[in-house]
């Protein structure tokens, strides 16, 4: 059995969240995509569903959290260089995210931050392989 795991995060606009998030190099999952949600995949086994803000209020019987307050989740993901740790971060302030925290530099491992559009908290990383 393979499993898969969707993130569900609230977006104010889902059209901007698709056009940010495809700006920096996901793809999206056309029939798992509507005008209420979008499905953006981070992996063979992973997506994150960009949820608008009505409907992810709707389906989750909750108010949605101010990210601008709190934080209600921090989402990691690593890549295979730490050229791509910098492209990811970079290319997110570029369209209109917020760079997060200082690099942290590691001997085991390199890493930075963004918020997106909406606030969400995204640290990317790379692990080199010892060895």
């Amino acid at each position: 059995m393979t499993t898969k795991i969707f993130v569900n995060l609230h977006v104010a606009d889902t059209k901007a969240a698709v056009d940010f998030f495809g700006g920096l190099g996901f793809a999206l999952d056309a029939d798992m995509t509507s005008d209420d949600a979008a499905c953006l995949v981070i992996g063979e086994n992973i997506s994150a569903m960009l949820v608008a803000e009505p409907f992810f209020k709707e389906i989750t019987g909750r108010d949605i959290a101010d990210t601008g307050a709190v934080q209600e989740v921090a989402l990691a993901i690593s890549v295979d260089s730490r050229q791509r740790v910098d492209a990811l971060v970079d290319g997110a302030v570029a369209a209109g995210g917020r760079a997060a925290g200082e690099p942290q530099d590691e001997e085991f491992m390199y890493s930075r931050g963004f918020r997106d559009l909406d606030g969400h908290l995204w640290n990317v990383l790379h692990m080199p392989v010892s060895g």
